[in-house]
């Protein structure tokens, strides 16, 4: 049965996070962390200001680009509660990124290994009802971020507790959490005036095959954590607290691994994913973030759902992988190089006088534009496709961009002739906005309801 105390909160109060209100109940001991999985005790490097992150071999968290797109920023430090020298514990289980800052977090963060993004329906038009959701999101984001519930427990067992609890045991395991809104949010509230030129649904593309039930949508949440469990009660509990106003249309659970912050991740095909990257954050202000209006520090955000034909790839020669991506698969460099950020040339030609990279290979194709977005992907892996008896598994493809142009481009130049075609079939689409980020004292998504209160 659980527990409850009986201490009051108040302002005064110091502040309990999960792991040390359990701890004070006698629920979990010193180790309690670390033991039910056998993780690897680790201990990370608590850092002061600069970029760096955890100093640690097994962190994703830390300034090189190679690991997806480190911009860093104020709210991108992840700090490192309750560290003891003789601790045993997770090494990321205290680690924590501030919800406020210029940027919302989630976007050029070091990546996390794992993600939950949830796509919402609004059930209601009312404006007041929707900014009241969004300033409650705003708290209690901030909140969990920092490894603590959305609210303090109460006393009375005969409620159902404020928070589900299920992350009780857990730090906050470099959690982020990052919301975007469609342009069907815009529409449903009155307010399509506000939409910038560019911000309109996705176009069709060659091969597409979405499905009506991964595609649309209003608002987006992204949780990304080191832990899975918290990442999906983040989520769990904004969308409990906001069941008036939205209704669940659809959901992926991503993960991507490495050893070292320093790697690139690899996808389910064994290449790595992200590579591209390090042209993108050399200037991230043309890349990235919107400059104007209410999207001010912010950014678009492109969510594919990619089903990737497994059986079919791994009866592939090896030769014709490389030839798919236009890189090796080991080091990840490109055709006819040794290292994964190797400068090439897309037209260099070998001794045959034939392309040296192929000029239909996806690598080829999408370097041909001279556009650049920032991915942010992750893999995932539900189960058994009923109709093939084959894995349900691909790819959580997400990008970031200044621009949705800058990925309409590269996916039209892809187009037909990607050799990725054979290998992969796009199911689910969307594309948001996300809003710049906030101090405290403000709510996500304010400077775009205050415009819509002075043109009202």
């Amino acid at each position: 049965m659980r527990q409850y105390t009986n201490q009051t909160f108040n302002a005064d109060t110091p502040r309990l996070d999960r792991r040390r209100f359990l701890t004070s109940l006698g629920v979990i001991g010193a180790t309690g962390a670390a033991g039910a999985l056998g993780l690897s005790a680790c201990q990370p490097t608590s850092q002061s200001g600069g970029t760096a992150a955890v100093n640690t071999a097994s962190s994703a968290s830390n300034d090189n680009p190679t690991n997806t797109s480190q911009v860093a920023d104020k709210n991108e430090n992840p700090k490192h509660a309750g560290s003891d020298a003789n601790s045993t514990k997770n090494c990321f289980a205290d680690s924590q990124y501030d919800f406020y800052g210029q940027h919302q977090a989630g976007i050029t963060t070091p990546t996390q290994r794992q993600n939950y993004f949830l796509v919402l329906d609004l059930h209601t038009t009312d404006r007041a009802a929707i900014v009241q959701m969004f300033k409650d999101w705003t708290e209690y984001a901030a909140r969990l971020t920092q490894g603590d519930n959305i609210k303090p427990y109460g006393d009375s067992p005969f409620v159902p507790p404020v928070d589900t609890g299920e992350a009780d045991s857990l730090g906050a395991y470099g959690l982020t959490i990052t919301f975007g809104i469609s342009p069907s949010f815009l529409k449903k509230l009155g307010m399509e005036k506000l939409a910038p030129p560019e911000f309109a649904s996705l176009p069709a593309f060659p091969r597409d095959q979405i499905r009506p039930e991964l595609a649309g949508g209003d608002i987006c949440i992204q949780a990304c954590a080191e832990d899975s469990q918290v990442a999906f009660h983040a989520v769990r509990q904004l969308v409990r607290q906001a069941r008036s106003n939205i209704t669940m249309r659809w959901s992926q659970m991503g993960f991507v691994s490495f050893d070292s912050g320093n790697e690139t991740p690899r996808n389910l095909f064994a290449f790595k994913d992200g590579t591209a990257n390090q042209n993108t954050i050399k200037a991230p202000n043309d890349n990235i973030w919107i400059d104007r209006g209410w999207l001010k520090d912010g950014t678009y955000l492109v969510v594919r759902l990619i089903q990737m034909h497994l059986e079919t790839w791994d009866r592939t020669s090896l030769k014709g992988q490389e030839e798919t991506f236009g890189r090796h698969r080991d080091s990840g460099a490109a055709i006819g190089k040794t290292g994964e950020f190797d400068d090439f040339d897309v037209n260099a030609s070998a001794l045959n006088g034939k392309p040296l990279i192929p000029e239909i290979s996806h690598m080829s194709l999408a370097k041909r534009t001279g556009l650049h977005i920032l991915r942010r992907s992750y893999s995932y892996a539900s189960g058994i496709d009923p109709k093939t008896g084959q894995f349900n598994a691909g790819l959580l493809f997400i990008s970031f961009q200044k621009s949705p142009a800058q990925f309409i481009g590269i996916q039209n130049a892809l187009g037909r002739l990607d050799k990725m075609n054979e290998y992969t079939t796009h199911i689910g689409s969307g594309l948001f906005a996300c809003f710049g980020g906030v101090q405290s004292g403000q709510y996500i998504g304010q400077a775009l309801f205050e415009q819509a209160e002075k043109m009202a």
